[in-house]
């Protein structure tokens, strides 16, 4: 079947499920251990039988790969690894023919250090207009020995490295990611021609990497936790830019959506504002612990902090940055936080798999817009990448003690018995990282036959959302439900009730069960970690 569209043509962002595709991992389509478009390409009528409403692809472009695409060398051309211009082009048509919108990664902080303008930079040395593009400084110290600022790194580490002429550079994360200088119009009019470069190839979206930390303070001054203004975050002439580039989609009917990560509720709605992006990831509610007050809480505040801008909420459980959903919620802190990921974390998968299947409905049930990453569908585990293969830099940048974000990115499984588990490489090449052995059991041909497998719940409950006028952009009422219970209703009489205690429990009145993430018990109530949707 054609995938539909959502239910507005111009508005269709505003209640779209996005699916998140990390081409490394998806599917190799040329054999040689790195998913690349034609794997996309050929399991295109996976995400059609699905029912989502658009793709969103991690950076495909020309890249050294050392932070998985995002230290972009060249936006007007694919990395080799994954395919060319022309098979992009393609596979955007393609994607348009099954109803599914493309939306495409842009990275504006930085670029990579192989990139032509970082090199020319090197290459004209200090006071150059060429390292103006760029935030060079000497050091400090007695023989400029020091780093220009006390600044940390988003990856652990320094944000400064010295170059042979004895300047710094300035990079929020890996030396190979220099910042680019946000003041340069030349940044400016580049990002400019790249956003209408892709547009004009048929493009719906623009996802924003790293939002908010565009702009720098001029001075480059130390930076005291909690006592000085922050010089990089959220810096309030990022918006002249941000006004700018709806401008540019406006022309062309696209979106964007920023990836901001801001404490600060009104601070973070200012990007919304109907001058500048369409849509904000909702980390708020990724990072929640599996606790009913702490996710209803999330859930309010969300709303409420979207509603002064008339934007509509996103909501998200996983992406490549994080800790796949069956495993964190199958751990006694339930919540996401960077910070404290470590090796050999104790976990209930079982348990953990139980809450995603009832966390998807919740999800799919709340106003707004949601994002799906790539194997969440098959309820994939947090992969156990052995230290030797481990290829992501938060690892090493922190010493070993970080594991990275590697396990949410393994290939994934479309075949159980096939070589890669259909992934496409085949006998006797390593995939680009190794995949679990058991991973047989979560292939898209074993789940597919399953009426009871996460494949089927996602398909039906998408299915669902799409036919139901009730769901999607809209309004929440909640009802009143037993401690540990959160329950609420959408338009035309929907119910969701996921019950968050360790007891079964009652379901409220209702006319019909539409769909439960889990079997209910035989009296009819709903058991523990489960979520049912019904009509009143």
């Amino acid at each position: 079947m054609a995938a539909p569209t959502s239910s507005r043509t111009a508005d269709w962002w505003r209640d779209a499920v996005i699916y998140q595709v990390y081409p490394r991992s998806f599917a190799d389509g040329d054999g040689d251990g790195t998913g690349d478009l034609a794997g996309v390409r050929a399991r295109l009528p996976h995400l059609d039988a699905l029912g989502v409403d658009a793709v969103w692809f991690t950076p495909w472009y020309a890249s050294p790969l050392v932070d998985g695409g995002y230290d972009v060398a060249d936006y007007r051309s694919i990395d080799p690894a994954f395919g060319t211009l022309d098979e992009a082009e393609k596979l955007i048509a393609e994607a348009a023919g099954l109803g599914l919108r493309v939306i495409v990664d842009i990275v504006p902080n930085h670029v990579s250090d192989q990139h032509r303008w970082f090199q020319e930079a090197l290459a004209a040395g200090p006071g150059s207009p060429e390292r103006d593009r760029f935030h060079f400084r000497p050091g400090r110290g007695e023989d400029g020995e020091l780093p220009p600022n006390d600044w940390p790194s988003q990856f652990s580490g320094s944000t400064w490295t010295r170059v042979p002429d004895g300047e710094w550079y300035l990079h929020l994360f890996t030396p190979e990611q220099p910042d680019l200088n946000w003041s340069h119009p030349d940044v400016r009019r580049e990002h400019e021609d790249v956003l209408r470069f892709w547009f004009e190839r048929g493009v719906a979206g623009v996802r924003i990497d790293s939002a908010a930390l565009l702009t720098k303070d001029p001075e480059l001054r130390d930076f005291t936790e909690g006592v000085d203004p922050h010089p990089y975050i959220d810096l309030d002439e990022i918006h002249d830019i941000y006004r700018s580039w709806r401008a540019i989609a406006d022309e062309y009917g696209g979106v964007f959506v920023g990836e901001v990560w801001l404490p600060d509720a009104e601070r973070f709605a200012r990007y919304l504002r109907p001058d500048e992006l369409h849509t904000a990831f909702n980390f708020n509610f990724l990072a929640c612990p599996w606790e009913p007050d702490r996710l209803r809480a999330t859930i309010d505040s969300t709303l409420a902090e979207h509603a002064p801008v008339h934007a509509p909420a996103t909501w998200v459980l996983c992406n490549h940055d994080v800790t796949r959903t069956a495993t964190r919620y199958g751990r006694a802190d339930t919540a996401f936080d960077f910070a404290t990921k470590r090796f050999g974390t104790p976990t209930d998968l079982e348990l953990g798999t139980r809450r995603a299947r009832a966390a998807a409905l919740l999800t799919l049930a709340l106003p707004g817009s949601v994002y799906l990453y790539q194997g969440e569908e098959l309820g994939l585990p947090e992969a156990d990448i052995p230290r030797d293969r481990i290829q992501d830099p938060m690892h090493f940048r922190s010493g070993g003690t970080d594991p990275g974000r590697d396990g949410c990115r393994a290939p994934l499984p479309w075949e159980a018995e096939a070589p890669s588990y259909g992934f496409g490489t085949p006998p006797g090449t390593r995939t680009w990282l190794p995949q679990p052995t058991d991973w047989g059991r979560y292939a898209v041909d074993r789940q597919n036959t399953d009426p009871d497998s996460m494949l089927t719940l996602y398909r039906t409950a998408l299915a669902l959302r799409r036919a139901e006028p009730g769901f999607g952009d809209g309004t929440l009422t909640w009802l009143p439900a037993p401690d540990g219970v959160l329950a609420f209703t959408r338009g035309h009489g929907l119910i969701c009730v996921v019950n968050l205690s360790d007891a079964p429990v009652e379901l409220p009145a209702h006319r019909a069960r539409l769909l439960a993430s889990g079997p209910l018990d035989p009296a009819g109530t709903l058991p523990a970690d489960t979520a049912a949707w019904l009509r009143a």
